[in-house]
């Protein structure tokens, strides 16, 4: 069996509710996933890239930008209510069984979180395996604190803080500090995570990305976003975003 250090998984359905077809949908001149490859192949971190999809036409797209693999989900893990860890976790699986490989270290990456960076990515590798956690999550600082300004209703209708203290905080700066989860990059420590797939643990550590770069799609208005935050940049740089396979 071949010792491999890391994979990369990038898992993408094709039964998107919100924005149709985003996955494949063109953003700023390419395909949505497209942006998230390009990212994994130019921070070099690693051995393996994978594209997991039940649908073809993403694989079909996946291949030309010249992924390592293309891994075909099964249709149980692709419906609405199905989580991604089972998806991960059959990407992976079937990574090490294609390439008869073993890997340490374990990296998704959101295709609906186009905006990180290459940077973003090795960071949360470097912290992941300097630190010997078990996994490193990402987000952002949250614009609403479940202690101050973030409410939640019960089944009647009731409206409450979503989390009480004993005694009431009266400045926003005066809450613990919280993070909403960005959805961007998720890297673990592969043994650790096969042992219990999952995404909190006691020693699992944040790595905080800037709001600019932690929007997720999930709606049009994200893409909205997303896609002017992208041109925006275009135009800074002076130059083409290029990232055609």
């Amino acid at each position: 069996m071949n010792k491999l250090s890391r994979v990369c998984t990038i898992c993408a359905r094709g039964g998107s509710k919100g924005v149709k077809g985003k996955n494949i949908r063109p953003l700023s001149g390419i395909p949505l996933i497209g942006h998230t490859i390009k990212q994994a192949q130019t921070s070099g971190l690693f051995d393996v890239i994978c594209v997991s999809s039940d649908s073809f036409e993403i694989l079909e797209v996946a291949e030309k930008f010249s992924v390592d693999l293309l891994i075909e989900r099964p249709a149980e893990m692709a419906t609405d209510t199905a989580g991604k860890i089972p998806a991960i976790v059959h990407a992976l699986q079937m990574a090490e069984e294609k390439l008869r490989s073993n890997f340490t270290t374990l990296v998704d990456l959101d295709a609906t979180s186009p905006l990180r960076l290459s940077d973003d990515i090795s960071e949360a590798v470097e912290i992941l395996e300097t630190s010997e956690c078990t996994n490193v999550i990402t987000g952002c600082t949250a614009r609403r604190s479940p202690y101050f300004n973030l409410v939640e209703m019960d089944q009647i209708g009731k409206i409450a803080l979503a989390k009480q203290r004993e005694n009431e905080i009266k400045r926003r700066q005066d809450a613990p500090q919280c993070f909403d989860m960005n959805a961007s990059i998720y890297a673990w420590n592969k043994a650790k995570f096969l042992r219990e797939p999952g995404v909190f643990y006691e020693d699992t550590r944040l790595l905080v990305m800037p709001s600019a770069r932690s929007v997720d799609i999930d709606e049009e208005l994200d893409w909205i976003v997303v896609e002017t935050i992208l041109n925006q940049k275009r135009h800074l740089e002076g130059k083409s975003y290029e990232a055609r396979p």
